[in-house]
Formats: structure tokens, sequence, C-alpha cells
């Protein structure tokens, strides 16, 4: 098989992986190679002059002895198969690269002979990248979560982020649909790559400065909707990931029915909002101040599809509104529907000055139409039931950024 044929085959196959973004690694040319990386993200995003930097995404090989029921790459599939060469891998990625077509490097696999096997390979390429052709830009490195650990420091030392999917959001479901697998291994190959981490930072404020390992962190992925796990579920499993072993994403995937399922999984695909409303859900609980049990409720353990997870929380909690924007903590400021942080940041500033009105609001671009009900401005104090009865005409899919 052709490497063009290859390369069809395996860039399809790892479209399932959201996984890929990056964002931190930051990685200068050492004169003797090609590329560089910064701290810009990559894979299909934009940087600040407007460029659209993008990464080569694929697998090594679609050939899998597991079984993952949700895996259309799975041993018991009949998808076309094919592998890369180590060789392959490097030349294209180079070849790709001088004809800024990409600007890095996402390689995953499926698990061929043995993880510790397949592992092997994935760190060749990006020892041969960084050491025999000098190449600096961004690689991201999929890890095998039952690899050994110098299998995982090595990836760690080559690649910018080295990620382990958790798959699935409990034990249980993971029991399930992908028995060849386990939540405890798969804790514990991300904990060894948090301690790679967390010792080269505490080398680098040292006078040792030790190698790179993992400058762009960790991340990990979850299918959402392939059972009948709750959201709150979901987020409790994200949340304490962050905590523990603080990843710089959770990312997650809505399910999608593969060519010949098992009877176990939908037959629907999971709906897209869903996983809209979990990235939103997640963005608090980094960034907001939010709890999980904030978000969800055990009357109410999945997100409202019709609204945003704020607004949501906003209007179950009447008491806590409206907002005086003149004299409000930051702390209640980003809870309130409608403001983002850099619109709250702005905010702050500006009512130093003099007290805001809405015409000031507008001009500080806050999302009048969602945050109204919530607010007490200059010249604006909304009517004793607004949250409430104005939650209707909030309830409506949304396209949120705050």
């Amino acid at each position: 098989m052709d490497v063009a044929r290859k390369l069809a085959i395996l860039a399809d196959a790892a479209k399932y992986d959201a996984s890929c973004a990056s964002s931190g690694a930051k990685r200068a040319g050492n004169g003797k190679g090609i590329g560089h990386s910064t701290g810009n993200g990559i894979c299909h995003s934009y940087t600040p002059d407007g460029r659209c930097v993008s990464l080569l995404k694929i697998l090594l090989t679609n050939v899998c002895i597991y079984d993952c029921l949700y895996c259309v790459n799975r041993i018991s599939s009949d998808t076309p198969r094919a592998r890369f060469t180590v060789d392959e891998v490097v030349t294209m990625t180079l070849d790709f690269y001088r004809r800024n077509y990409i600007e890095g490097l996402f390689l995953s696999s499926g698990v061929m002979q043995t993880p510790d096997y397949t592992m092997e390979q994935l760190v060749e390429v990006a020892r041969r990248l960084r050491e025999t052709h000098h190449f600096g830009g961004y690689i991201h490195v999929k890890a095998m979560p039952d690899a050994s650990p110098l299998l995982l420091a090595a990836a760690g030392r080559y690649a910018d982020r080295v990620s382990v999917n958790i798959e699935l959001p409990t034990p249980a479901d993971l029991h399930r649909l992908a028995p060849d697998k386990s939540q405890p291994a798969i804790i514990g190959a991300m904990s060894r790559l948090k301690d790679g981490i967390d010792e080269a930072r505490a080398s680098k404020r040292s006078r040792y400065q030790p190698p790179v390992f993992a400058p762009a962190g960790q991340s990990t992925q979850m299918i959402v909707g392939a059972t009948e796990t709750t959201d709150s579920s979901i987020l409790a499993t994200a949340s304490a990931l962050y905590t523990t072993q603080r990843l710089r994403r959770v990312y997650y995937s809505a399910y999608s029915p593969i060519p010949e399922s098992d009877p176990f999984l939908p037959a629907k695909p999971a709906p897209l909002v869903r996983e809209h409303r979990l990235y939103q859900a997640d963005w608090l609980l980094r960034f907001y101040g939010f709890r999980v049990d904030e978000l969800t409720t055990s009357e109410e353990p999945n997100l409202d599809m019709r609204v945003d997870p704020k607004t949501a929380w906003a209007v179950r909690h009447p008491e806590q509104f409206p907002v005086d924007i003149n004299s409000a903590p930051r702390e209640m400021l980003l809870r309130t529907p409608g403001l983002g942080q850099r619109c709250v940041d702005r905010l702050l500033r500006a009512r130093r000055l003099h007290r805001l009105s809405l015409e000031d609001l507008r001009k500080l671009r806050v999302r009048l139409g969602l945050s109204k009900p919530f607010i007490v401005a200059a010249d604006w104090r909304p009517s004793a039931t607004a949250t409430t009865v104005g939650a209707p005409a909030l309830h409506q899919p949304l396209l949120w950024s705050a």
C-alpha cells in the first residue's frame, strides 16, 4: 500500500480524537534543524495576526488488539487497515512542514501487539524528529495507558504534550464497553506524566535546568452519550482530573454510531448540543468558580439543553439577583449571565471612574439581551420577577461566550 492510501485511511481514523489542541508549548529552533513552536493554539486555531495553524493528525496504525465496542478500529471491525512505518511518519511530517501545510504533529495509534511495542514506535517517531532532524515544531503524542513508565518518560522528553484518553467517565462504563482497559491503569499513566511535569517545573525554578518535559501539559478525552451516565457524573470525573492530575483540558466527544455497532450501544448519535453544554460547564468549573453540584442537581443531573449552564444556575437562584454592576464583587459578576472574564475585568476598571449605565455596558460589549434581567445599572433596574418571568425567553439555544 502506498503512503497516499495509508494517509487517507489513517487520517480519517484519527478524526474521532478531539483532544489535539495545544496551548503553552514554546520551543525555539536550535539553528541546526527546522521549525519552532510558540504558545499559540495549534490544530485549526487562529493566531493574533490572523494565521490559521494546524497539525498533521494521524494514527500510526488503526490495527488494534482491543475490542472497544464504541471504536471503529476495534479488532472485530472490518474497517480497512493500514500502518505507517516510523520513517514514513518522520518523512511526511518534515515534508509537510517545509511546504507550510502544518505546524506540528498529532500522533496516536491503535494498540498493535502490546502497549509497550506500540509506545516504542510512537516515541521513536518523536525521538527521530527531535534528535536526528532537529525538528522544533509542535508534537503531541497519545500515550498507551499500560505502557511502561520509562516509555512514558521518554515520550514526555520529546513531545510538547502527552495525553492519555480516559475514554468513558466511570469504571463501570469502561468495563462494559472497553473490557481490555481499566480506569486505574489510565489514571496511573496520568499520574506518572503529572509527576514528570511537576518535577520539570520545580527544577526549572532552581539553578539546575532539566530537559523540557511535556511543556504543554496533558489532556484527555471522554465519549459522551455511549452510556446512560449523567452529565453530573461526567463533570465530577472531569473536575477530579483537573484537581488531582492538573490536566490542561478535558475534551468531550459526542458518541456517534459506527457501522455494525454493538446492540449495547445507542442507535442514535448523542446530540451535539450536549457536548456543547458540557464544554460550557467545564469552562465554568475551571475559570468561574462553579462547583459540579451547582451546575447539576440530584433532581436534574443533566444539563439543560435549552440554555447555557450559567443562565440555568441564575434562573434557579433568583435570590442572588439582580446584581449591582457598580458594587458587586468580581466573584458574583462572573456568575452573572452575559458577563465573561474579559468583560468583568473591563467593567471593574471602568466603574472606578463613574457609575456605569446600560450604554456604558454596551460599549464594554456586555451581552445586554442576556444580562439585563439579572443586573442593576445606574439607569436600569429589572422588575422584581424578571429573572423568573423572563426565564422562558432565555431558554433558547445560545452560542455562549460568557
